[in-house]
């Protein structure tokens, strides 16, 4: 029971710093795959001090976890590119709110891989959140912009529901640190073939934006909700982070200015609403 709260704790927290993840999309100016090379690299680095500093050994355990790793990386790589993108593209809030179709998507995918039966529970859940996040799209016009980053958006969160789930599967015995580490190495490498801004290019602002990226925003959120895989199904996980839009458009509301409309707003307490039960329901079963 207390492996389960602990996991809990560091899931909401981990949440709350993926919520302001999304402002660097506008604070960097930069194309949304030099801002993914940049934060994974120095995430990689961050992540290698903090597993040297607690003397844990780098090497993974077996040689065919590195090709499990790799495989992690590439679609974690292609879900970051395309998170920023829809921000970008779409504004914050309409770019969260399409990555976070990924929950339902975890929910309907999740048997596949754990031979389990949909709970009723969770369709229940999940169509709530459908709701909720079709109130808060601000846009549905299909020839414009927007729509092509909700679209992007859509595609970022398919990708992040498979990574958690073939985490899950095959590569839950490491911790959190441990795991993205090899994640972030990965995606760094294979995606710096294509950046456009070198890194003697980089302005000074835009180094300490992603400095504080891949520290706070990286290293630490995506160590913390890795390691809550370990003791809470990816379908928990999914609604739970369902936190992370309404953070996301509260801070896009405060540091940028960027406004919602009140159809947005019920969404997000609709969503929120899902998050706060499937926390309870995992709470009172353990």
């Amino acid at each position: 029971m207390q492996q389960h709260q602990s996991a809990l704790i560091n899931l909401h927290l981990a949440v709350f710093l993926f919520g302001g993840t999304a402002l660097f999309s506008k604070l960097i100016a930069l194309p949304a795959l030099d801002i993914t090379v940049y934060r994974t690299a120095i995430a990689f680095i961050a992540l290698t001090i903090i597993l040297k500093m607690q003397n844990k050994h780098l090497k993974l355990d077996q040689r065919k976890d590195y090709f499990i790793v790799i495989g992690l990386g590439i679609i974690v790589g292609i879900h970051w590119v395309t998170y920023f993108a829809a921000m970008q593209m779409a504004g914050i809030a309409t770019g969260i709110i399409a990555f976070f179709t990924y929950p339902v998507l975890t929910v309907l995918l999740e048997p596949l891989f754990s031979k389990t039966r949909l709970k009723l529970t969770d369709l229940l859940i999940a169509t709530m959140v459908i709701f909720g996040i079709y109130l808060m799209m601000p846009n549905t016009d299909l020839g414009d912009q927007v729509t092509f980053g909700i679209l992007t958006g859509v595609l970022s969160g398919a990708f992040f529901a498979m990574r958690n789930l073939l985490q899950k599967k095959y590569f839950s015995q490491y911790g959190g640190p441990h795991t993205m580490l090899y994640q972030t190495l990965t995606a760094a490498v294979v995606l710096s073939m294509f950046v456009d801004t070198p890194p003697t290019g980089l302005p000074l602002q835009d180094i300490y934006y992603l400095l504080l990226a891949g520290v706070v925003f990286t290293a630490i959120p995506h160590s913390l909700f890795a390691s809550s895989l370990r003791y809470l199904s990816a379908t928990t996980t999914g609604l739970i982070s369902c936190l992370q839009p309404l953070y996301g458009i509260v801070l896009a509301y405060m540091l940028l200015s960027e406004t919602t409309s009140m159809t947005t707003l019920i969404g997000g307490i609709l969503v929120v609403s899902a998050a706060f039960y499937e926390t309870w329901s995992i709470t009172r079963n353990k």
